[in-house]
């Protein structure tokens, strides 16, 4: 049975992270995806953006997963915005070594509300009838995004930040809607790029204006005795409607811990740790 997990692969490319964690090595990537394998993992998620992260998976070989990547901001719109974005899938693909993407997303999905948004959507519908995509969708920071966007541009997949702190898309609505459209939802940042695995003594001092909901994940940790992994991520995978839950991995032994974190129980967390403020849950 496929595992609901996912590897996000931004780390693979880039250093990465609020604390900035280094690019993992070429090597400790084959090692986690061999892993990952072996446990019925079968999706990835990258970027063009993110880095050498591509063509470090194309290098090693990723014909056998289920490949979604992004496409950059439109901040210098190209004469034929339709063109550019088959022929940014087309260079995706020549660096990843497969002939097809799971999943093609916009990384910033405002690029849909401006003037070359229907040559953009266009490009996205072409690729998927080119059989050069299965889905295509959007990678949002917020559910508002989806209000002038979702109507008058239907898609098949979209991203989302989930995790302990941030339900804003169960809370608005947007999860159940999406579902009853059919929309494959993945979520992301149920880490909060590792604050919410940190040590508190560790956190970076720009977060000590939420001290007050930090210390409170802290202290219902020690109460509850369960690890900060196991509590992220099995309350994630307990939301039924999410169909994939992505990861970032540093390491194999890590992506172990995660591994067995997924077979646990989830457990029900307090409403005060919920934060809508942006400064925290969006780092």
């Amino acid at each position: 049975m496929t595992n609901r997990l996912a590897i996000g692969t931004a780390q693979f490319g880039m250093d990465y992270g609020i604390d900035q964690s280094a690019q993992v090595s070429a090597n400790e990537v084959k090692q986690i995806l061999r892993l990952a394998t072996l446990n019925n993992l079968d999706t990835l998620d990258t970027a063009m953006g993110y880095g050498e992260s591509e063509k470090i998976l194309g290098n090693i070989g990723v014909a056998n997963w289920n490949v979604i990547t992004k496409l950059p901001s439109l901040s210098v719109s190209p004469r034929n915005t339709s063109q550019w974005v088959l022929d940014s899938v087309q260079e995706s693909l020549t660096r990843l070594g497969i002939p097809n993407l799971y999943g093609l997303l916009l990384h910033r999905p405002e690029d849909l509300k401006g003037i070359y948004s229907e040559p953009l959507y266009a490009g996205l519908v072409e690729c998927k009838k080119r059989g050069l995509i299965q889905r295509y969708g959007l990678s949002i920071y917020n559910p508002k995004e989806l209000e002038n966007i979702f109507p008058r541009y239907p898609v098949d997949l979209i991203q989302a930040p989930i995790n302990v702190l941030d339900n804003r898309l169960q809370a608005s609505g947007w999860l159940a809607r999406l579902k009853d459209d059919g929309v494959e939802v993945h979520a992301r940042s149920i880490f909060l790029q590792g604050l919410l695995l940190m040590e508190p003594s560790k956190r970076p001092e720009m977060f000590q204006n939420w001290n007050r909901v930090l210390n409170q994940w802290d202290d219902w940790l020690i109460t509850k005795d369960i690890s900060p992994i196991r509590a992220c991520t099995t309350f994630v995978l307990g939301i039924k409607d999410i169909d994939r839950v992505i990861v970032g991995i540093n390491n194999a032994t890590q992506l172990s811990e995660i591994l067995e974190c997924s077979y646990l129980d989830s457990v029900t967390f307090p409403a005060e740790l919920r934060c809508n403020d942006p400064g925290l849950i969006n780092p």
